[in-house]
């Protein structure tokens, strides 16, 4: 199948946070892996006892059969950003519908609410062109400043080394894994991108440059809202 890459997202419904502690971001984390697959999964009530669990299912050496590729992730207090490529056909429905329905059950028992968790169904944007596809990863990876330098959108950060101090202490997205620090690099396939982008060196080094002049890549990344 050839590669077709897609920017998905979903937010909280009303801008709620989904993610109220470190435990929640595990667990959609976890989900990520889990639900990658065409057989049945159980979405069992699991409380994760350390944060290295990923794919604690699989411990009998199950080969799962992919519904998509995940290339690049990032978790936000409210949403969430997703690069994925299909693995078969309607594999990127398959999954959502997995992973959103199943992250909902295990928030509304843990926090004892009902009804829906998210604001609807996920977006997601065929990335057509190249300069989309150059710019989508730094843009996904980057979007934990909006934590301690929202300016970064605007004209790049106040101070570059404070900022990528904070996003290589920040575990919930795959930057890490990106720029050759393991962090839950099960969950993603990074060969691609990597590839394109030269390997993890070169790859950070690229995250630095947006860190100075955002701007006009975001420009060309901001074809989804969440209104």
């Amino acid at each position: 199948m050839e590669t077709h890459l897609f920017h998905t997202l979903n937010r909280g419904v009303d801008k709620r946070q989904i993610f109220l502690d470190d435990q929640d971001r595990f667990r959609f984390i976890h989900d990520l892996y889990e639900f990658n697959d065409q057989d049945w999964v159980n979405t069992t009530f699991h409380i994760f006892k350390k944060y290295n669990d990923i794919g604690y299912r699989n411990i009998e050496g199950k080969k799962r059969k992919l519904l998509v590729d995940i290339h690049a992730f990032c978790l936000m207090p409210n949403h969430y950003h997703l690069l994925l490529s299909p693995k078969i056909k309607d594999g990127i429905p398959q999954f959502m519908k997995k992973l959103n329905m199943g992250y909902a059950k295990y928030f509304n028992r843990k926090y004892q609410r009902s009804g829906a968790l998210f604001q609807g169904k996920y977006k997601s944007v065929l990335v057509k062109d190249e300069s989309h596809f150059i710019h989508l990863p730094y843009y996904i990876h980057l979007n934990p400043l909006d934590i301690m330098a929202p300016e970064w959108r605007m004209g790049g950060v106040n101070n570059a080394n404070k900022a990528n101090n904070f996003l290589e202490k920040y575990r919930w997205s795959s930057f890490l894994d990106y720029t050759g620090v393991k962090n839950f690099p099960s969950v993603t396939n990074r060969l691609f991108l990597l590839d394109f982008f030269g390997g993890t060196r070169q790859y950070k080094n690229n995250v630095m440059q947006w860190l100075y002049d955002p701007v006009h890549m975001v420009e060309q990344v901001v074809e989804v809202v969440l209104e």
